[in-house]
């Protein structure tokens, strides 16, 4: 498959989005609803991280961090 953009572009793009949606909050003094998707960015996080599967991650197979012999 043929991507137009790099990984790196895309998440260039998308951390402008929320800056972008991020000030527009802050300028309409809307508080309450960036404290709310805080929260909720939060939680997410969280899930991510507690339903990891990182019993299976380690040095020697990780790419590209493969300890040199």
């Amino acid at each position: 498959m043929n991507n137009k953009f790099s990984r790196r572009t895309v998440a260039l793009f998308w951390f402008l989005l929320v800056a972008i949606a991020i000030g527009v909050i802050l300028y309409l003094e809307q508080i309450a609803i960036l404290y709310v998707l805080a929260t909720l960015a939060l939680v997410i996080l969280m899930l991510i991280v507690a339903f990891a599967d990182l019993e299976g991650v380690g040095r020697e197979n990780a790419d590209g961090f493969a300890p040199k012999e």
